[in-house]
């Protein structure tokens, strides 16, 4: 006897799938820390020359490093990128209109 296989399909924010309140807030934090730690991994960087660059402590790092997103605000995951050199450009846009309508900041 086999069972029959349910699925249910993602919103695309697994937060808001699980029903957490700030879905939107914690989606924003993973894709800007998943950049940061990207940036990181390829510079190939000890975790004190990254507490040097980021202006944070070794234990945040590994937290980082481990994608403890929520420990960061997102302005201090933006202020990471800066710190790594990375310029930032923000679109804003009514939600449900297209890109073409975007104001970039």
């Amino acid at each position: 006897m086999t069972q029959e296989q349910i699925f249910e399909e993602s919103s695309g924010n697994v937060f808001a799938d699980l029903g957490l309140d700030d879905a939107d807030e914690l989606l924003t934090r993973g894709k800007i820390g998943i950049q940061v730690v990207r940036l990181l991994q390829r510079r190939n960087l000890k975790q004190q020359e990254i507490s040097k660059i980021l202006g944070i402590t070794q234990r945040e790092v590994s937290d980082l490093m481990k994608g403890e997103f929520q420990q960061f605000s997102e302005g201090k995951l933006l202020n990471f990128l800066k710190r790594l050199d990375i310029e930032v450009t923000l679109y804003l846009r009514p939600r449900n209109q297209d890109v073409e309508t975007a104001i970039a900041l």
